[in-house]
């Protein structure tokens, strides 16, 4: 004979999620990738706005200082690291394949910024086209050229948007999404009809014509 009261749980067991709340996996993964993209995307920010390269320019009167900011050497880690921003965002506004894709945007402005930091980190362009500028001379180059660390600091705020794309490609099935219930399903409403007045010629008739008497 068997017995209806319930077998008490042990702690060994493990507890079933809440309804509509994500595992504790997902709410962990979902912290990390909004915590490495929004940090990623501040540092981008920042580096792009620091020096990363210097030399001098040759003039009449000496040798002239010359600066770089990262934004005159390239502007892609600026402009990857807002559209990084953006598909962290839309990542919990769409759902199933509209999010894969987000998170994908996401993990390629990651690697867009690398690339390009690197690609920037050993640069002259910028400071020869202001050695130009600057002894008037079109064939003029700069002299002297040193590189800083932010262009690194730029790489890694690429890795760090990368790894917040990979988590959301990996893990994002299990974050949560925007409510549905301000979302058109698409389904047309059905017109609200009015009363009838009794009081219209037209509906006087019809109540004649139904054998009423409308008075």
């Amino acid at each position: 004979m068997t017995s209806a009261v319930p077998s008490p749980r042990t702690d060994d067991e493990p507890r079933a999620a809440a309804p509509g709340r994500p595992p504790r996996g997902g709410r962990r993964s979902l912290a990390a990738a909004l915590l490495l993209g929004a940090a990623g995307a501040a540092l981008a920010l920042l580096a792009s706005r620091q020096t990363w390269a210097h030399g001098t320019a040759a003039v009449a009167g000496g040798d002239f200082p010359l600066t770089a900011k990262g934004s005159d050497v390239t502007g892609v880690p600026a402009a990857l690291a807002i559209v990084g921003l953006a598909a962290l965002v839309a990542v919990f506004a769409v759902r199933r394949a509209g999010r894969l894709l987000v998170s994908l945007l996401l993990a390629l402005s990651g690697v867009g910024i690398i690339v390009a930091a690197l690609l920037g980190a050993d640069d002259s362009a910028a400071l020869d086209e202001k050695a130009a500028e600057a002894s008037g001379d079109a064939a003029a180059q700069v002299a002297g050229l040193g590189h800083t660390g932010w262009p690194y600091a730029a790489v890694a705020a690429g890795a760090l948007i990368l790894a917040a794309g990979l988590l959301a490609v990996f893990r994002g099935r299990d974050w949560p999404a925007m409510s549905g219930r301000y979302e058109r399903d698409g389904t047309p409403r059905p017109k609200a009809r009015r009363a009838p007045d009794p009081d219209r010629p037209e509906e006087l008739w019809k109540a004649i014509d139904r054998g009423e008497d409308p008075t």
